[in-house]
């Protein structure tokens, strides 16, 4: 079956071109989008058009590849946008809720613990006298990130009240969202990245770093790596916990023992982990979205 597929990010990405490529030998029509060229229409209806005035409402499939950057008004208007080819029938990979969801950290912090998920203690709010207590109560070491952010931009580890005292007033006249997680430190800095592809595990690896940071965008080293089964139950019930169907898991391992999920990306990257793994990863994800749209 023949499908009328798009790739929304930006062109000319390991990613856009492996799904392009990918699509096109499966017998699809691709159209590539770019997230900041769309332009919704309502007149007498709904429509949303690409770049060059083609109708993307008649899409069978969307793969969201990218969202950049941008004002809150530019961010909101994207995001609706794929809100509008969902109620036109579009299928989008991930849908607009679960990127809201997983994109979003506070949002995700809380869903991952109402499912019963074990995360890291966090505290978010938006004063620096509040996040100063939120440093104190979480033990003297935290993580501080931003709600919205990935490939670990802008996230900073703070181990010192003086140090918490100067990074917290230099947020504070910027109107931020402190978003403050108990630093989990495994021996050795690694973590584990799973990729979660409708519902069932694609691949896995490890990443090390001598940074307490472990991404590979920022040095870290992938190795492939065999799940226990605990490990493999999270990662599953993390993706479901926030409905996605593509999704990358990061699990971190304490020194006592117990994996915690720390992150929920509804735009993952398999490009690292397709140095590591055997399998063709994008055909593995464009093969279970082709099922996806016989349910």
């Amino acid at each position: 079956m023949s499908l009328r597929v798009g790739v929304l990010g930006a062109t000319g990405t390991w990613h856009t071109r492996t799904l392009t490529e990918t699509l096109g030998a499966r017998g699809h029509e691709v159209v590539a989008v770019p997230a900041t060229r769309l332009v919704a229409e309502v007149d007498l209806g709904l429509h949303v058009r690409g770049p060059g005035g083609e109708l993307l409402d008649n899409l069978d499939l969307l793969f969201v590849r990218g969202l950049p950057r941008g004002s809150l008004e530019q961010v909101i208007y994207r995001v609706n946008a794929l809100h509008t080819l969902a109620d036109l029938g579009v299928r989008t990979v991930n849908s607009a809720r679960a990127i809201e969801r997983s994109i979003d950290k506070s949002w995700a912090s809380s869903l991952l613990a109402q499912a019963g998920l074990p995360t890291p203690a966090t505290v978010v709010c938006e004063h620096y006298e509040a996040a100063m207590q939120a440093f104190d109560r979480l033990g003297g070491d935290v993580v501080v990130k931003p709600l919205f952010g990935a490939m670990g931009n802008g996230i900073v580890r703070v181990e010192d009240r003086d140090l918490a005292h100067r990074v917290f007033r230099a947020l504070d006249p910027g109107r931020a969202v402190y978003y403050l997680q108990r630093t989990v430190a495994p021996p050795g800095r690694r973590d584990v990245r799973v990729l979660v592809v409708a519902g069932e595990i694609a691949g896995a690896m490890e990443r090390s770093s001598d940074s307490w940071r472990a991404n590979v965008a920022r040095g870290a080293k992938p190795r492939a790596v065999q799940l226990t089964d605990a490990q493999r139950d999270l990662a599953v019930a993390a993706a479901a916990a926030l409905e996605v169907d593509v999704a990358g898991i990061d699990l971190l391992l304490d020194p006592d023992g117990q994996d915690f999920v720390v992150e929920v990306n509804g735009i993952p990257g398999w490009q690292a982990l397709q140095s590591v793994c055997e399998e063709d990863l994008t055909v593995r994800v464009i093969s279970a979205c082709e099922a996806l749209l016989t349910v």
